[in-house]
């Protein structure tokens, strides 16, 4: 599914206008957005956490030269999902 079509579905879900959707949508992930990079976790009950974690420096080596370099730390999002989301979908 993609951002069209997911837009459109919840429209005719919450019976909304489609542009009041996509506002009201990019409101929410604009939240999210400004809340991760603020260090600060997301979690939503019956679908799981997000979470921005930092992943330190490390050496890493090609394979076919054997070179090493050295890749600097960096800021990863993770997804955690909930028990509720695990069992809805493994009960399909």
């Amino acid at each position: 599914m993609n951002n069209k079509e997911f837009i459109g579905t919840l429209s005719k879900n919450a019976k909304m206008s489609v542009e009041k959707t996509t506002m009201q949508v990019a409101q929410l992930i604009g939240t999210m957005l400004d809340t991760l990079q603020q260090n600060n976790v997301i979690s939503i009950n019956g679908f799981g956490t997000l979470e921005v974690k930092q992943k330190a420096e490390r050496i890493s080596v090609n394979p076919t030269t054997g070179e090493r370099s050295l890749v600097p730390p960096k800021l990863s999002l993770t997804y955690k999902p909930s028990d509720i989301l695990k069992d809805k979908l493994n009960k399909k």
